[in-house]
């Protein structure tokens, strides 16, 4: 066995609200998992790497993307072949690790694309890329938000969803994303409309959690998030207009919320002149009433995840670790932030023995950042970080 030693560094582990100070950690090179981490007097290993005092913090895990989309344009360019997206799938992914961004979770995907690249990436065809839960094509209602070409399933039962999602489940899909209402993408109809019924939603829950899968639920205002609630969905996405009745559901049901604060703040910040206006509309409508519902969520103790709906209009790539910022102005400390990634997304999706915190017998995935996250999270948007994946410098 060859293991590499990282040392020499301030680390936050992902488990606590402080930092280790002259950290070490020894990474087995032929697994890329954590084998010994403490403080002072390093061991010897095969390869030494000092990280010269620098700050080291879990790769983020974003569970809400869209690697197939382009956000330069207002439909998320899901028109393009499967040739075009591919491609534009595989960029989107780089893009997302070298901004530290070292495991995903689509939530939807033109052409079932992200199935394949899951694989691709996992056997190591695909260098440079995050890890990927795929969720194939979202399941959405004729007519509904996620009826635009080449990237939804459409249902119009309880019986077509059931199938859709047996059929999706064999393809390959791990993450189940159905539509519960309008969306802010969609011209002719706005975040309260409720679209799939609970009936509908039920059935895509029941086929997800036969096979161990988890189901997530586009649920912006009312009564479509309570639908999804009821429904036993594993996390609301978005939930901009989430109420105390639903949040006293969420805890009890302990499902999750994954509020891609940035997917709106910037369509109203960059889309002037430039998005149609009704668009540009409904997200500026919604912001402040998001931030104070979903800071009223957190509060109240509902598990908030990190997502940021990437791929949507100027909510490109790169953009996760603004979510973080996001957050601590609407009332999270640095360190609640913060653990939405590395605590609550792994959990979630159920990968949290592995992934998610930097301990022994996990996963070293890592990025080394020059100022403390834990002092500022803006200290995560530093462009010239370094990454790690599994022990090994991606960028």
């Amino acid at each position: 066995m060859t293991s590499i030693l990282f040392h020499h560094f301030s680390l936050f582990d992902g488990t606590k609200e402080e930092l280790q100070s002259n950290s070490w950690m020894v990474v087995d090179n032929q697994t890329g998992k954590i084998i010994a981490a403490g403080v002072d007097n390093p061991p010897v290993a095969e390869q030494s790497i000092d990280l010269e005092n620098k700050y080291v913090m879990p790769g983020l895990i974003n569970c809400h993307t869209h690697v197939t989309m382009d956000p330069a344009t207002s439909d998320g360019g899901t028109t393009a072949n499967i040739v075009a997206s591919t491609v534009r799938a595989i960029h989107n992914l780089h893009t997302l690790l070298k901004s530290g961004v070292t495991y995903i979770r689509e939530c939807g995907s033109t052409y079932d694309i992200d199935i394949t690249l899951s694989k691709l990436v996992a056997d190591g065809t695909i260098g440079q890329a995050p890890e990927i839960m795929p969720s194939g094509q979202a399941y959405s209602m004729t007519g509904g938000h996620g009826d635009f070409p080449n990237f939804g399933h459409l249902v119009d039962s309880p019986d077509e969803m059931r199938k859709a999602v047996r059929q999706g489940q064999k393809r390959g899909a791990k993450a189940i994303k159905v539509m519960a209402t309008g969306g802010v993408m969609t011209e002719n109809d706005f975040m309260h409309d409720p679209q799939l019924s609970t009936a509908e939603i039920q059935a895509a829950v029941e086929e997800a959690h036969h096979k161990g899968n988890i189901v997530a639920a586009h649920a912006e205002g009312n009564p479509g998030i309570l639908n999804a609630i009821k429904a036993g969905v594993d996390s609301i996405e978005h939930g901009f207009y989430v109420n105390d009745e639903e949040i006293d559901l969420m805890l009890a049901q302990k499902t999750y919320l994954t509020p891609t604060i940035i997917a709106d703040w910037a369509i109203p910040k960059y889309g002037h002149g430039i998005l149609p206006e009704w668009e540009i509309k409904k997200a500026a409508d919604a912001y402040d009433d998001l931030c104070q519902n979903i800071a009223h969520a957190h509060q109240r103790g509902v598990a908030v995840t990190l997502g940021t709906d990437a791929g949507t209009p100027f909510n490109d790539f790169s953009k996760t670790p603004i979510e973080f910022e996001l957050m601590v102005k609407d009332g999270f400390s640095n360190y609640e932030a913060l653990i939405t990634s590395c605590q609550n997304s792994a959990k979630l999706m159920k990968i949290d023995d592995e992934y998610g915190t930097l301990e022994t017998g996990k996963y070293a995935d890592f990025i080394v950042l020059d100022e403390d996250p834990l002092e500022d999270v803006k200290a995560v948007q530093q462009v010239d970080k370094a990454v790690y994946k599994k022990g090994q410098r991606a960028y």
